[in-house]
């Protein structure tokens, strides 16, 4: 059995900020962190991992900073992880 695990990198939402005169998000100086759902959906592959011998691949698309929720997975005990990027 071979589980692949999408994980996303997000900005730690206990630290958000808005711009008043834009009403947008300010991302310069907010940390991002791994969805928290996404390390969930991680941790349940690794007890199938555990019960059943499947095989997980943790996979992310974004800039080369999301590699930090993939070295996350691995940590966790995913097997593999990829990050899509155009940079």
């Amino acid at each position: 059995m071979h589980i692949v695990v999408c994980v996303k990198m997000v900005p730690d939402t206990t630290q958000v900020k808005i711009d008043p005169v834009t009403n947008t998000l300010v991302r310069e100086g907010v940390p991002f962190i791994t969805n928290p759902y996404d390390t969930n959906a991680v941790e349940e592959a690794i007890r199938f991992k555990d019960r059943y011998g499947a095989y997980v691949t943790a996979i992310s698309m974004g800039p080369p900073a999301a590699e930090s929720v993939l070295r996350r997975a691995l940590a966790l005990g995913a097997d593999e992880g990829i990050l899509l990027s155009d940079r």
